[in-house]
C-alpha cells in the first residue's frame, strides 16, 4: 500500500465516525455535520458525539449534537485551523459549553505509517510475535497501554520483548474497526532508553500491514516520548482530534 492507500482508508474510516462523506475532510472549507450512531465507527468511540472536532490539515470537520451545531459552527470559522485545537483560542469553546455541563476532554494526535520510510527495526532482546490466547494472562497494570482490559474481545495481536524469559516490553493492537488497528506500547521502567518501544511498535506494525489492515498510533499530543516512538517506528503525524464531554465523565475520569 502507497501513503495514500493508507490516507484514503483512514479518512473513510473518520467519515464512518463522523458521520460525513470522505470529501468533507479534503476540502479547504469547514463542516458542520450532526453525530449519528454507526456500528462501523471505532469500538471504542461512544456515538454520537457531543462534539467532536476531525482535523487532516485543511480544514476541520465538527461532529456535533443539535443542540451545540450553532455555537461549533460560529467557533471554527472564527479562528485558523491549527489555532481551533490549542490555547488560548481553545477557551472561547469552552467557555460557550459551561450553560451545558460540557468541557473540553480529549485531545490526541493520531499517526499513520509512513510507507516511505519505515523499515525494519531490530534491539537486543528476543522478541515474539503473540496471539491473543498467548496474552490472555497478560492484563495487568503494566501493560496497560498495549492491552485493553475493558475491552478484551478487541485485542488481537501483540509482539513481546523478553529478557531471558522475562517480559519486558509488549506493544498490542486491538481492532478498533474492520480496516485499521490500534497500537500501544509499554516497556518496564528498568529497560527503556534501549530501543525496546520502537522495535515493537514497528514490528507489530509490520504484522498488522501483512495482514492487510492499516496500523494507527495515538497519543495526547503533550506525550513527547510517545510521540517520538511513534515517529522512530516508522509513522507520520495525519490527523488530530479534539473531543467534548459531559462534565460528569470528565470528573469521574480525574477521580
Amino acid at each position: 500500500m502507497t501513503n495514500n492507500d493508507i490516507l484514503n482508508i483512514a479518512i473513510k474510516q473518520s467519515a464512518i465516525d463522523s458521520n460525513c462523506h470522505m470529501d468533507d475532510f479534503k476540502s479547504f472549507e469547514n463542516k458542520v455535520v450532526i453525530s449519528g450512531d454507526n456500528k462501523n465507527a471505532r469500538k471504542y468511540l461512544e456515538l454520537p458525539f457531543l462534539c467532536d472536532l476531525t482535523s487532516y490539515g485543511n480544514n476541520i470537520v465538527a461532529s456535533v449534537s443539535e443542540e451545540l451545531s450553532t455555537i461549533v459552527t460560529e467557533y471554527i470559522n472564527k479562528y485558523p485551523v491549527e489555532h481551533c485545537f490549542e490555547t488560548p483560542n481553545l477557551h472561547v469553546l469552552i467557555e460557550k459549553l459551561k450553560p451545558f455541563n460540557m468541557n473540553v476532554c480529549f485531545m490526541a494526535e493520531y499517526f499513520l505509517p509512513d510507507m516511505t520510510v519505515i523499515k525494519p527495526i531490530e534491539c537486543d532482546y528476543e522478541t515474539k510475535i503473540l496471539e491473543a490466547a498467548d496474552f490472555k494472562d497478560l492484563y495487568l497494570p503494566e501493560w496497560s497501554n498495549a492491552l485493553c482490559e475493558k475491552r478484551k474481545h478487541l485485542d488481537i495481536l501483540a509482539v513481546g520483548a523478553y529478557d531471558k524469559g522475562k517480559l519486558i516490553g509488549l506493544a498490542g493492537c486491538s481492532a478498533d474497526c474492520d480496516s485499521m488497528w490500534q497500537i500501544g506500547i509499554d516497556v518496564l521502567p528498568a529497560y527503556r532508553k534501549q530501543g525496546i518501544a520502537s522495535c515493537l511498535t514497528n514490528k507489530l506494525a509490520f504484522e498488522v500491514l501483512a495482514r492487510n489492515i492499516i496500523p494507527f498510533y495515538c497519543c495526547a499530543w503533550s506525550n513527547i516520548k510517545s510521540a517520538r516512538n511513534a515517529i522512530k517506528s516508522g509513522f507520520k503525524p495525519a490527523w488530530v482530534q479534539v473531543t467534548v464531554r459531559t462534565n460528569d465523565f470528565i470528573f469521574d475520569i480525574n477521580r
